[in-house]
């Protein structure tokens, strides 16, 4: 199951990076119906939510 986390934080790190779509549409594109979970796994892998990372994006 950790292999699969990584593989769907990875997708959402890349879709965050090069599409022009919100953090829910992001995520239940990816198959999350609980868009808390989804924040919480990102998190967790990554250190940060996903509109942090988005953030830190447009700010370089």
């Amino acid at each position: 199951m950790e292999h699969i986390h990584i593989y769907l934080v990875n997708e959402a790190k890349n879709r965050i990076r090069t599409e022009e779509l919100n953090i829910s549409e992001i995520a239940y594109g990816l198959g999350f119906e609980n868009l808390p979970y989804f924040s919480r796994l990102f998190k967790k892998e990554t250190g940060v939510s996903p509109s942090e990372f988005r953030k830190t994006l447009n700010s370089n």
